[in-house]
């Protein structure tokens, strides 16, 4: 079947990277993808082999690269610093193998904190939409502790409910599974699975987990910054 133009949320062409120290060497080299909206997708390959930088490249976190990024009909390359932060904030969603809970707050508080940066809805209004978040995520019942009681896999879902509070258009994940046991990392991969399949969520994520890897909809594979294989 081909591509829907529309359905593309994620087009890089070209895509070159270089690091500078300790000598100068090219990270990746002529990356060119796409990615579909509602696509689970997972960046593997050995360390070293660029995944985690291509990774930094599409979240727009790393701006120094050759070529273009386009996310959501936005072209992002040469775009301000600023520019790039709010974009993030309404249109990606982290989750990282370290949830990045501020111990302190409530799980509500965490969950709602993107929203309230964002600006769009009252304080109210982002509370409800943290609630159903947890909800979905079936930690509600969590809601006012802080996140530092919770076990690291609860920590990690309400994490991904913070990733989820302004709806973003990818969810990019950096070894989600990778602080998590078995049964957790089940649990988390599960909850990827329903957000593609029942809600459109698009999700990116870089894995060493060769069994998390074979259960998504797409591999990209990189070896000394090329590109191996993009498609099953």
């Amino acid at each position: 079947m081909m591509k829907e133009e529309n359905d593309i949320v994620l087009r890089c062409s070209s895509i070159v990277k270089y690091f500078t120290t300790p000598v100068k060497f090219k990270a990746l080299n002529n990356i060119s993808f796409t990615i579909q909206r509602g696509e689970f997708l997972s960046l593997i390959g050995k360390s070293g082999s660029g995944k985690s930088t291509l990774l930094y490249v599409l979240s727009t976190m790393d701006t120094d690269y050759e070529g273009t990024l386009e996310i959501n009909n936005t072209l992002l390359t040469g775009k301000t610093l600023n520019q790039l932060s709010d974009f993030r904030n309404e249109h990606i969603g982290f989750v990282f193998q370290f949830h990045f809970l501020l111990p302190e707050f409530s799980c509500l508080k965490n969950v709602m904190l993107p929203a309230l940066k964002l600006g769009k809805k009252s304080e109210k209004e982002v509370e409800h939409d943290a609630y159903e978040k947890l909800r979905l995520l079936g930690v509600a019942d969590q809601a006012l502790k802080t996140a530092n009681t919770l076990s690291g896999g609860q920590q990690q879902r309400v994490a991904i409910a913070r990733a989820l509070i302004n709806n973003p258009t990818i969810i990019m994940g950096d070894e989600p599974t990778g602080n998590l046991d078995k049964t957790n990392s089940d649990i988390v991969f599960g909850i990827f699975r329903e957000l593609t399949a029942d809600y459109g969520q698009t999700i990116i994520a870089v894995t060493h987990d060769q069994d998390f890897a074979q259960r998504t909809d797409r591999i990209i594979e990189l070896s000394d910054g090329e590109l191996l294989t993009s498609n099953r």
